[in-house]
């Protein structure tokens, strides 16, 4: 998913490491970002924020639905590009339609992890489809490291397998938790199996968690942790989160334990080592300077809108029917951190 703000806000994030009070939580309230028009889907938009940009190296978190698509039109998000990052496709409900400049064409699906590696730079598509009625999930982005942020873009669709873990079930998308490895079943572009790439140590996992109920789950203490609510309340560790709420947990946290209210509950568990970089994170790019995102930006708009190199850093989709979105104009000052 392309980040559509008009006037999107510079990030510099990493270098170094805060060690929060495993014992405390700190709630990220969320925000609404429209994408696109007058018939825009709203986001929740809980990361990046002023006062934290980084859990690991996931640093974008947005949650979306449930949307009504003959009311919003869905999601419309035409080729647009990526730099040093991975993107992290994850649906509750409804269908999404996705094309990338290396060839990829698949759908993301309730359940199925859609993870594409930009890189040195791609370009990509998301579209729901006609017959989507509802379209319910969240878009994720994990910062590579310095040492793979050049890496060549490639794009990977796997089906993790449900797990029992006390009264949850947990879908693994990424890592391990509870002695539980991501397992796929199978799907386009993987073998049955084989695991998601990462570059840096991750967890990504869905819990359901039934109305009343509760589970324990024992957590790497090198990692730091976010817990998304999609569906709540949810009490995290003591404390009560609301829908589209994210509860993050420093380093040293050994257990987590997640209580569902008189609802059934779903949340995402993110987890990762602090990426312990610096980061430049402006638009759909993720750089190490001012100077990198603008070289992204003018080959953006010279190869791929200009139309000058189809073959470019960013590739294109010829079979798209449609235009690439033009990037933002860049800030008239030097791109410098926030808060």
């Amino acid at each position: 998913m392309s980040n559509l703000e008009r006037d999107p806000a510079e990030v510099i994030a990493g270098g170094t490491v805060d060690i929060a009070d495993a014992r405390s939580i700190e709630v990220l309230l969320p925000r609404e970002v429209p994408l696109g028009g007058p018939r825009a889907m709203n986001v929740r938009r809980t990361l990046p924020q002023r006062k934290r940009s980084l859990i690991g190296g996931w640093c974008f978190v947005d949650h979306y639905g449930p949307e009504d698509v003959s009311v919003t039109g869905g999601m419309q998000v035409p080729p647009h590009p990526h730099t040093g990052l991975q993107t992290v496709s994850w649906l509750f409900a409804g269908e999404i339609e996705h094309r990338d400049s290396v060839g990829s064409h698949a759908m993301i699906r309730p359940g199925e992890l859609n993870l594409m590696t930009a890189g040195h730079g791609i370009s990509h598509s998301e579209v729901s489809t006609a017959a989507t009625t509802t379209l319910h999930g969240v878009q994720l982005w994990v910062a590579l490291p310095s040492a793979s942020r050049d890496v060549a873009p490639f794009f990977e669709h796997h089906v993790p397998a449900p797990v029992q873990v006390g009264d949850a079930v947990a879908r693994v998308f990424v890592g391990s938790l509870a002695g539980t490895a991501r397992s796929a079943v199978g799907g386009a572009g993987d073998g049955a199996g084989a695991e998601p790439t990462a570059f840096s140590p991750l967890l990504g996992a869905q819990l359901d968690i039934p109305a009343g109920a509760s589970v324990t789950l024992p957590l790497d203490p090198s990692f730091e942790h976010g817990v998304l609510v999609d569906a709540g309340p949810v009490d995290v560790a003591g404390e009560t989160i609301a829908d589209s709420e994210l509860a993050y947990l420093g380093l040293g946290t050994e257990t987590l334990e997640l209580r569902a209210g008189e609802a059934d509950a779903r949340v995402l568990l993110l987890g990762g080592e602090p990426l312990g970089e610096q980061i430049v994170m402006w638009w759909n790019f993720i750089g190490r300077s001012h100077e990198d995102v603008v070289q992204f930006r003018a080959e953006w708009q010279r190869d791929v809108i200009d139309g000058e190199d189809p073959h470019g850093r960013f590739g294109s989709i010829p079979d798209f029917p449609g235009s690439a979105l033009p990037a933002p104009v860049l800030p008239t000052v030097r791109l410098k951190p926030r808060g």
